[in-house]
């Protein structure tokens, strides 16, 4: 399954599924329009993941075989902007029809998903992707008086001057630096091991660079823009991460941006856009520009559906006759 937003969307409006779904088209297209169309909603449908559950055939084959489906007129491919302000981010989809479709009705459909989009609300802020959980059920009451649960230790206000703080618990570890509430600046440098095992910072050369990491969250940058910037153009080896970061953070650190020009607290929802991608190269366009779900170049070097032959032009088979003419005359003997 691909992330959600992306993946495989199925058109309306299709034909139920019948023995002869696909019949008229080569064996290795069939082969893969018939997994395809059993792909349930969401399903990835880039190249490399349906050539790792497709061993009869390749990479290569199967993006042939998807562009020979685009010209069938069973899928296009297709990217939309979705988000508000600096969060917007392209999402690729991939619509799906079991029944052939021509061109007006894929661009007619696509006109109906592009205004669809541009009319659903932006939200506000992100959904989390996951709710909290529900609330455990109560366990009934009996006539006996059950003994107290242990209530798990939680933080206390600071005592009073003349009261003594309790010694800890037994067996009890002392509690870590940054264990329970981190700033989003010390996450940063801890992350830096993960995104690069050249930058891996220990606790301490976390803490030591807090202050220095924080200075440009102050300027305004996100935690991404921070992580990039001091991951980005790594040597092949670094010797001493806590130095290297250090030298980074002091030397790359952002301007100050003046709180005239800064952007408003509420981003501003970009409008949401809806563009078909040419099936074998990728190129984005209009859906009008892309007939059968290819470009124009992509048009010129792929052959035509199954049966059809490209007739020459009678201009063209006269100037060949002459050609072939001029030159029996010119090989006969004088």
């Amino acid at each position: 399954m691909a992330k959600p937003g992306y993946g495989k969307r199925s058109a309306p409006d299709q034909q139920a599924r019948t023995r002869g779904d696909f019949s008229l088209l080569p064996t290795r297209e069939r082969y893969v329009a018939g997994f395809v169309d059993h792909l349930p909603e969401g399903a990835a449908m880039s190249v490399k993941t349906l050539a790792k559950q497709l061993p009869l055939y390749g990479q290569q084959a199967i993006s042939t075989a998807l562009t020979a489906l685009s010209v069938a007129g069973h899928l296009r491919r297709v990217r939309c902007a979705v988000g508000a302000g600096d969060e917007t981010r392209w999402v690729f989809r991939t619509f799906w029809s079991r029944t052939a479709r021509d061109n007006e009705w894929w661009n007619a459909y696509l006109a109906t998903e592009k205004a669809a989009l541009a009319a659903a609300p932006v939200p506000a802020s992100p959904v989390p992707d996951t709710a909290p959980p529900p609330p455990a059920p109560e366990r009934p009451r009996t006539e006996q008086t059950a003994e107290p649960a242990a209530v798990p230790h939680q933080r206390t206000p600071a005592q009073a001057p003349d009261t003594e703080p309790a010694p800890p618990a037994t067996g009890t570890a002392p509690a870590t630096p940054h264990a329970v509430e981190a700033s989003p600046a010390y996450l940063a440098l801890a992350r830096l091991g993960r995104d690069d095992h050249r930058l891996t910072l220990s606790a301490d050369d976390c803490a030591a660079l807090e202050a220095r990491a924080a200075q440009w969250l102050a300027r305004g940058v996100s935690v991404d823009y921070l992580a990039h910037a001091l991951t980005a153009g790594l040597p092949a080896k670094v010797d001493s991460p806590l130095g290297f970061v250090r030298r980074r953070l002091t030397d790359k650190i952002p301007p100050r941006l003046t709180t005239e020009n800064t952007q408003p607290a509420t981003p501003t929802p970009t409008p949401r856009r809806l563009l078909m991608e040419c099936t074998d190269c990728g190129r984005p366009g209009q859906p009008k520009a892309l007939p059968d779900g290819l470009c124009r170049p992509c048009r010129t070097t792929h052959p035509g559906p199954a049966g059809e032959e490209n007739t020459p032009h009678p201009a063209e088979i006269a100037d060949v006759k002459a050609h072939m003419n001029n030159l029996r005359a010119l090989l006969k003997p004088v």
